[in-house]
């Protein structure tokens, strides 16, 4: 799949969206959980929670991103690549949010195969020389999600892939900068665990968000649902009060 080219699929209609934003930014955020709302086991186990069709969703995802951003736990649990191999297209810029400079400097999205790297960090120790490091003025609001997403932008990348953890996902959202968020329910219960995204507290149901929203059946009996943020209302909105 070419990265400016909807897929010619079923789920066209899933990508269509962030091939035709004509923004910038566009940000999309993607979460896979489980039926009850885990992330992951109580010792912090994730991967593959959504098997193989969230996974080929995962990288057709990357595919279209020009970068994608996840926090230093996602690297510290995972060590992923960040790069797209289960379906044709390019790779994404890779983006890490570290403040304190936590990820070993052998990790894997740190490899050097002429992606742009970037790290959000105070921390100058270590990193290779190629990666492109922002934090050296220890400004204080580097890493409020605005200032993030303006130096993602200033460096050329239109559309921004939010990839993990939940607390990322949930700090962009809160900040109101995400677009479109896929959330992946695979057909499992863990029962206990670490929950998905964590927003700010609202007093009743009546504040919660309603965005529009499209579910598409995975082939593995995933659930895939596309939420559009930017038509978010509160239920109070939605009632006219």
């Amino acid at each position: 799949m070419n990265r400016r080219e909807v897929p010619t699929d079923p789920l066209s209609a899933l990508y269509e969206p962030i091939l035709r934003h004509g923004k910038a930014p566009f940000v999309v955020a993607q979460l896979g959980q489980s039926l009850d709302g885990r992330i992951a086991t109580p010792t912090g186990k994730s991967r593959d929670i959504n098997g193989v069709s969230g996974l080929d969703h995962l990288h057709r995802l990357r595919a279209l991103a020009d970068v994608v951003v996840v926090g230093v736990g996602t690297i510290m649990a995972d060590d992923p690549q960040l790069t797209t191999r289960r379906v044709p297209g390019r790779s994404p810029a890779r983006a890490v949010i570290d403040r304190t400079g936590r990820s070993p400097r052998d990790a894997k999205w740190l490899r050097d195969d002429g992606c742009h790297r970037i790290v959000f960090s105070e921390n100058a120790a270590g990193w290779p020389d190629q990666v492109d490091r922002i934090g050296a003025d220890g400004a204080p609001d580097l890493f409020e999600p605005e200032r993030l997403l303006a130096a993602l932008v200033a460096r050329g990348h239109r559309t921004i892939l939010i990839e993990g953890g939940a607390s990322t996902i949930s700090r962009f959202i809160d900040a109101g900068l995400v677009d479109r968020l896929h959330i992946c329910l695979a057909p499992i219960i863990l029962g206990s665990g670490r929950p998905g995204l964590e927003l700010k507290p609202i007093d009743g149901i009546e504040d919660a968000l309603r965005p529009r929203s499209r579910t598409f059946l995975l082939d593995d009996g995933n659930i895939l649902c596309d939420c559009d943020l930017r038509s978010a209302e509160t239920g109070a909105e939605h009632a006219g009060l």
